[in-house]
């Protein structure tokens, strides 16, 4: 089997930087980590707001910290800092390879999707952003790695995306349509639903939104490991 994961993600509208975070960590045990906040509201105090909760979260993960405790011991630090006056959504996607084990962990009232022997389930139990209070604790979902399992977690960006216009993106059927496709990969899911949303907004994205991916692909892979990060160079809005 081979392990697949994708970001794609874009900022606001004539916006300077995106309030999103999203990092990538190898953990002690063996396998990755997806982390992805959305700091509260846009531009550089959201972004500012993210990049410590994922901070925190990616320091204790390489620690070797359960998920669920990371995300509790990031929701307490920002909230010690500001007073419980901001907020910031988590999601922190895990293939943990010494479980054995897909782990996915919401601080977001945005749902997850996950999608096993082509049935989705969508995660959408209540979940409240992090920061707010203390003790904040976020839902958690394990489930067994197999062939085929795909998990999509994403920012706002992607549910309001076509407000303007009174449209809503339906994000589940969307994903059921991509995967349709034999061995499509993450990068593509990512793409496409990103691609989607632009189009809904007309090229001028309503919010900040992130769009992570992972997926097992039952095929046979070379035991070469391999990263391609893809970044626009523009000068005058050179936080991403």
């Amino acid at each position: 089997m081979e392990l697949q994961i994708a970001v794609s993600k874009v900022r606001k509208y004539a916006t300077s930087s995106s309030g999103d975070t999203v990092e990538v960590v190898e953990r002690p045990n063996g396998g990755l980590s997806i982390v992805m906040a959305d700091g509260q509201r846009s531009g550089r105090g959201a972004k500012w707001i993210s990049t410590m909760v994922v901070r925190k979260v990616i320091s204790l993960l390489a620690e070797g910290v359960r998920d669920g405790a990371a995300a509790r011991a990031a929701s307490d630090s920002l909230f010690t800092e500001r007073k419980g006056k901001v907020s910031s959504t988590l999601n922190i996607l895990s293939v943990d390879m010494q479980t054995q084990s897909l782990v996915i962990t919401r601080n977001n009232p945005a749902p997850a999707l996950l999608i096993s022997n082509n049935v989705l389930n969508e995660l959408n139990e209540h979940s409240l952003p992090v920061g707010l209070y203390r003790d904040t604790r976020p839902q958690i979902f394990e489930t067994t790695l197999t062939a085929g399992l795909t998990a999509v977690a994403y920012t706002d960006g992607l549910v309001h995306a076509g407000s303007r216009k009174s449209i809503t993106l339906d994000v589940p059927q969307e994903v059921m349509e991509l995967i349709q496709t034999p061995d499509q990969s993450a990068q593509v899911i990512a793409d496409s639903l990103l691609a989607r949303a632009m189009l809904l907004d007309e090229g001028r994205p309503v919010d900040d939104t992130s769009i992570a991916v992972l997926r097992v692909l039952e095929k046979v892979s070379d035991s070469v490991r391999r990263m391609v990060v893809h970044i626009p160079l523009e000068p005058q809005y050179s936080s991403l």
